[in-house]
């Protein structure tokens, strides 16, 4: 069966509210609303006040994790630092998941590289997650959009570097490549299974560097803007990302962004994530 994604080529917050009700699901219980907080220096994140219509609208608590790399947001006094400069505070509830120790370890029974996951530990304080994305592209992943919230994103600085490596966290910048895609893809299994698949999704495809929010110094955007999309899968919400990237043929910057992406390998892990089960590449453009 396909999977529905919504799709506006409007970019506005009230945009992403309409796609997001546009699922016609509920997410149940306490929601965490994960996002990115953004590396201090960036100038491509998706700032507060853009999200704010739908954080409001669901009423859960915005969720991040430290990094693994130094920067302005590896530990949790720089990571708190960097989330009041970037006005996350000022309109909600915000819960840095590994603020303090020790992880959650998340079991990953059917991972292809990896069989545990180490996620920030108040995430067992939620019953259902939003994770709303900036679809971009990503210095080591190729791209970066909902299967990378799900798994890096979700990973507590420890994880990250477990994700990285492979299973061998001093390894994270030299582990095999593909190992590091798909250990993405079984950490991002884990936690669609740790919620029972109560999650929804928001990609924007806006600011399109080949650089990730995570750069402190990042290169700027080289496509035009695309538009938001909304899905109840992962899988498909990327994938479909992807293809229209690839449809923008009359964008002069197309062809620097796929480099970023093919050199990466980057569709591995929508394969990886795919041949795992917990969605398909297979889906309907719905557009509104």
């Amino acid at each position: 069966m396909r999977a529905k994604v919504y799709f506006s080529k409007e970019i506005t917050p009230e945009k992403v509210l309409e796609l997001y009700r546009a699922l016609g699901k509920t997410l149940p219980g306490k929601v965490a609303i994960k996002v990115h907080s953004g590396e201090v220096g960036n100038q491509n994140f998706l700032h507060s006040d853009f999200w704010k219509p739908v954080v409001d609208a669901v009423g859960g608590t915005v969720v991040e994790c430290n990094t693994a790399y130094d920067g302005e947001r590896n530990t949790t006094e720089k990571h708190r630092k960097a989330i009041r400069l970037h006005g996350w505070d000022r309109y909600f509830p915000f819960d840095l998941m590994d603020a303090e120790g020790p992880d959650l370890e998340l079991a990953i029974p059917n991972g292809r590289v990896i069989q545990k996951n180490f996620v920030g530990k108040t995430l067992q304080n939620y019953d259902s997650m939003l994770v709303l994305s900036h679809f971009k592209g990503h210095p080591m992943g190729g791209y970066g959009g909902a299967l990378k919230q799900l798994s890096i994103g979700v990973a507590s600085s420890y994880g990250k570097a477990y994700i990285h490596g492979a299973g061998v966290p001093e390894e994270m910048w030299t582990a095999d490549h593909d190992a590091f895609l798909e250990s993405m893809a079984d950490a991002a299994s884990s936690v669609v299974g740790f919620f029972g698949g109560k999650l929804l999704y928001v990609n924007v495809m806006k600011n399109l560097s080949v650089d990730c929010d995570c750069c402190a110094v990042a290169e700027d955007p080289c496509m035009r803007d695309v538009g938001v999309l909304a899905s109840d899968d992962p899988v498909a919400i990327d994938q479909a990302c992807l293809d229209l990237v690839y449809a923008a043929t009359d964008d002069p910057g197309q062809k620097h962004f796929l480099e970023r992406v093919e050199s990466r390998n980057g569709v591995h892990t929508i394969e990886a994530a795919a041949a795992l089960g917990f969605g398909t590449r297979e889906y309907e453009l719905i557009t509104l």
